[in-house]
């Protein structure tokens, strides 16, 4: 005859209370026990002598008040809580009275579920639960949800969760309570086979039948032992048959896999696929806590949009207007009353900037508001006397005819270049005014040109304009010889600042004192980019408001979740989560609401801007990637740090604790 095994599990002077002082209940009183592999024990008792804190403390999900407990020689309490999972995960299975099936997830999900924690691949551990739940006559079932399902069949599914990485120690507490005679039968079977393939079975029960059918019976009374009785089979003869680690299946499980690298990416990508099967399960509650993300990231990318939209609009328009040029007014600046009786700019300083190598071209200007009749019409139109450069310098297309050139100016030709407010008010819409006549002031002038219509916020305006050459004006409109006037358009490449340093002592030098002041075109664009990003930024910063009250409500929501899935992280924690594995859980359920909320932001934004688009001509939205990433990301961190604290909370209940509570 063989000696008798070492035992498996052993409990020494273990003592259970709950509470402190002199409200403390002690559960539990100097519990000496101890099972050795491969037997069958049943713990009986009245209700409330202690036998399921019994079970609690070893399964592992409690933790004695003082005593010793060991497990393979193992102390418990020299493990961590993550150690404490794993060994929860590697050696024992449970089965409940209540099944505790996670209803969102399907059978064959369910099953999985301690191998996901023990970081089996995804195919194996597929092939693993399809195996045990057709060894348990669930075939047609493995796609179904718990509710589905029988109490009897959904017995069988948490027997099979509890064998999925091996359940060397099989604790079933109450496993017949809910099932009829029938189903109740079946589960006995199965255990007993459980029991035949070497498992240690460890029964937590009231009814005297079930007790009957361990080899062993350890009765509770007051929360101590007062019977433990062997039935024909004493531990030590129970038979050397398959490990368990190949229970009902013949092949190896995740206890025996060597550590795989990548398995903590798996197991973080099975977390994303159950968080999305658990936000799936409420999508009404789902779409209400994403919607303040949603309105966060809509506010964040549109108003971004509409910022750099409006940049460009400006841009654009200012480099219509001509910019890289720097105009020369006389006077010491804006407003100076003496200005008007300054007369020293002249067309010949024009000559001169010419000459200068950063000079791309040069216009003078001089411009009076006079009446310009044709036939019986008239209106008072802005007339100017440019060059010929001027319509490049400023942007300005000509749409009908052409323009005048230098020739026109050196013969004082009297020709003239008209918009289309001075066409309509003159000729109308339909009329041709090319080659027409028109009397500017007393002079008549040949129409040779139209230019094109230049709409936005630095456009002609609704004034009627006419240009002749600055000759012409001078000389025969104006009568002056100075001009009001003078731009210069830089080359490309020529530094801004260095070339209005180098006009302003030319032009001093030339006139003997400096009676002019210079305005750098570039520089009203540099204040308008600065003027649009504080706006843009000031804007920004109330949508991104709105953004943070969207992550509160996500952690909110969470919190609430947490509280209503007490059960659900109990069930984890006793399959072998470890606390890392439910955080990872939570978060990144928060992280795939706000990154959904994210998608469906970003989605609208566009939406937005296409309607914006139809309702405001020529101004439309510009999105940049910069944007749309910026806009992941900040949906994401709003989901990692309002998801932190709901599911840190998730993380650090008690297994106990979690699967008491309803």
């Amino acid at each position: 005859m063989r000696a008798a095994r070492a035992p498996l599990l052993a409990l020494a002077g273990i003592t259970r209370r709950f509470g402190d002082g002199e409200e403390a209940v002690t559960v539990l009183r100097a519990i000496d026990l101890t099972i050795a592999a491969g037997e069958f024990v049943a713990i009986v008792g009245a209700s409330g002598s202690g036998k399921s804190t019994l079970m609690n403390l070893l399964g592992c999900l409690d933790t004695p008040s003082t005593g010793r407990y060991t497990v393979g020689g193992i102390d418990t309490a020299s493990l961590s809580p993550d150690a404490l999972a794993r060994l929860r995960r590697e050696r024992f299975g449970f089965i409940f009275q209540r099944y505790h099936l996670l209803p969102h997830l399907s059978v064959a999900a369910n099953v999985e579920v301690p191998a996901v924690y023990a970081g089996m691949p995804r195919a194996a551990r597929r092939a693993r639960a399809l195996k045990l739940l057709a060894r348990l006559g669930l075939t047609e079932h493995v796609g179904r949800r718990p509710n589905a399902l029988s109490g009897g069949q959904q017995q069988r599914v948490s027997v099979a969760r509890a064998l999925m990485t091996g359940g060397e120690v099989i604790l079933a507490d109450e496993p017949t309570g809910a099932l009829d005679s029938a189903s109740g039968d079946e589960v006995l079977a199965i255990l007993h086979e459980l029991h035949a393939l070497g498992h240690t079975i460890v029964v937590v029960t009231h009814d005297p039948m079930v007790a009957r059918q361990a080899g062993r019976i350890v009765e509770l009374r007051d929360g101590a032992i007062v019977r433990d009785t062997a039935d024909r089979k004493p531990a030590g003869e129970t038979p050397e048959i398959a490990a368990p680690g190949r229970a009902m299946t013949g092949e190896r499980t995740a206890r025996s896999e060597a550590p795989r690298r990548g398995a903590a990416f798996g197991r973080f990508l099975a977390a994303c696929r159950m968080a999305g099967s658990a936000l799936a399960a409420h999508r009404l509650r789902t779409l209400l806590t994403m919607l303040g993300i949603v309105i966060g990231i809509l506010s964040v990318v549109s108003i971004v949009a509409i910022g750099e939209g409006a940049k460009r609009y400006m841009l654009e328009d200012l480099s219509r207007m001509g910019t890289h040029t720097i105009e020369i007014y006389p006077g010491k600046d804006w407003g100076d009353p003496e200005a008007a009786s300054i007369r020293t700019l002249v067309p010949a300083d024009g000559d001169a900037l010419r000459e200068a190598r950063f000079a791309e071209a040069v216009t003078p200007a001089t411009s009076r508001s006079l009446p310009v009749r044709r036939g019986r019409l008239a209106v008072d139109a802005l007339v100017s006397g440019v060059s010929g450069e001027f319509f490049r310098v400023r942007g300005l297309a000509i749409a009908h005819g052409i323009a005048f050139g230098e020739r026109d100016v050196r013969r004082y030709a009297q020709v003239a270049v008209i918009d289309r407010h001075a066409r309509r008010a003159l000729f109308g819409e339909q009329a041709n005014p090319l080659g027409q006549i028109v009397l500017v002031g007393n002079v008549p002038c040949v129409v040779i040109g139209v230019t094109a219509d230049r709409s936005g916020m630095f456009g002609t305006g609704a004034t009627p304009n006419l240009w002749v050459p600055y000759s012409t004006a001078g000389a025969r409109l104006f009568g002056q010889r100075g001009v009001d006037s003078l731009t210069v358009r830089i080359g490309a490449g020529e530094p801004a600042e260095a070339a209005e340093a180098a006009i302003v002592g030319l032009l001093t030098r030339r006139h003997g004192r400096k009676d002019f002041f210079t305005y750098n075109i570039d520089s009203v664009v540099k204040t308008a980019e600065g003027v649009g990003r504080t706006l843009t930024l000031l804007l920004t910063s109330v949508a991104v408001i709105s953004l943070v009250v969207g992550g509160i409500g996500v952690m909110n929501i969470m919190l609430v979740s947490v509280a209503e899935r007490t059960r659900e992280i109990g069930i984890r924690a006793a399959v072998g989560a470890r606390r890392g594995d439910l955080m990872q859980q939570f978060l990144a359920e928060a992280v795939l609401v706000c990154l959904a909320g994210g998608v469906l932001g970003v989605a609208l934004s566009l939406v937005a801007g296409g309607i914006f688009t139809l309702f405001v001509d020529g101004w439309r939205m510009v999105y940049s990637a910069r944007s749309v990433v910026a806009a992941f990301a900040c949906s994401t961190l709003v989901g990692v740090l309002f998801g932190y604290v709901p599911a840190r909370r998730a993380a650090r209940l008690a297994p106990v604790d979690a699967l008491a509570r309803d």
